[in-house]
């Protein structure tokens, strides 16, 4: 049963992350995550790991079926991920400007972080690049599962983010947000 074991990690996953570890175009990273699930890394600005970052949770839905995709997609653009940080499956991370994960983050399964709108609304710049705006989450705050954060927001510290939650606003620091847009519902 060992034996079967082994074949099956390194068919189903090791594979799998070395397959995106070469599908991986960005030219500017730093620091060493420790992969249990496909990363790909894209873009040309700067993407930085603290030290021990984990991708992915092999006891978590979509396993082995979903990837991380983290973008710094201009040459300005830069991507900081903090010390002790937890991604789990399914995790999207895009940045025009600049996005900053702060230490002993926890990030739930499928959730996004986003810091442009990616199209103008307005028909006639629609395929013009977008405003961006910088996103912050704070020390040691947990974001639920399929939780969607958005251009401009700084979530504090110790903050919690429910499940299927849309980040519109600023989130303060030691509290309970939930909803579609999150709002705080408690107090830490």
């Amino acid at each position: 049963m060992v034996i079967v074991n082994r074949i099956m990690q390194f068919l189903f996953v090791s594979m799998r992350i070395q397959k995106y570890r070469w599908l991986s175009d960005c030219k500017n990273v730093q620091g060493k995550p420790n992969r249990f699930h496909p990363l790909l890394l894209k873009g040309k600005g700067k993407i930085s790991f603290g030290q021990n970052v984990q991708i992915g949770v092999i006891s978590s839905p979509n396993f082995y079926s979903h990837y991380t995709y983290i973008e710094a997609r201009f040459d300005s653009s830069e991507v900081k991920i903090g010390n002790d940080v937890a991604i789990n499956n399914g995790f999207s991370l895009t940045a025009f400007g600049k996005i900053t994960i702060g230490d002993h983050v926890l990030i739930g399964s499928n959730c996004t972080i986003v810091d442009t709108d990616a199209h103008d609304l307005d028909p006639k710049k629609r395929h013009s690049i977008p405003l961006s705006s910088d996103i912050n989450i704070g020390e040691n705050v947990f974001l639920g599962s399929n939780v969607t954060i958005l251009k401009g927001v700084t979530i504090g510290k110790n903050a919690v983010i429910g499940m299927g939650s849309l980040v519109l606003n600023d989130i303060p620091e030691n509290v309970v947000a939930a909803g579609n847009p999150a709002r705080v519902i408690r107090n830490l």
